[in-house]
């Protein structure tokens, strides 16, 4: 006698697909939990909305270092002692123009990088390397 062999995936394909449909069922219930991690997450959110109304300003929030390392390491290297981008230990450039540079770029550097009210803590943290 032959085992019919289409059985097993019928039951594998309609377990998926209840599995699917249980799944989006409870993405729906969870929605709002859902939506409040990922505002946590992206570090938005009611905390940066009351923040912002309490009168601290975003520059109060800004770490030099943290930001460093999400976007400098590639170019400047993980001690920032150069790569692509020059070294950022010991530079010559006074604050005014590590700031100019860090809200409008030079050379391969791109302007933006760093925000306007972000940028003197920015450029005094670079002068603080050594």
């Amino acid at each position: 006698m032959q085992k019919n062999a289409i059985v097993p995936y019928i039951l594998i394909m309609a377990f998926g697909i209840g599995l699917i449909f249980f799944l989006s069922v409870q993405g729906v219930n969870d929605e709002a939990e859902i939506a409040e991690e990922q505002a946590t997450e992206e570090g938005g959110g009611e905390t940066a909305a009351e923040g912002e109304e309490g009168g601290e300003t975003a520059e109060a929030d800004f770490d030099p270092e943290a930001h460093a390392q999400a976007n400098c390491i590639s170019c400047h290297g993980s001690s920032y002692e150069g790569g692509v981008g020059p070294s950022l230990i010991g530079t010559a450039l006074a604050q005014e123009d590590i700031e100019n540079i860090l809200v409008n770029g030079q050379g391969t550097m791109p302007g933006g990088l760093v925000a306007e009210e972000n940028a003197a803590a920015m450029a005094e943290w670079v002068l603080s390397l050594e």
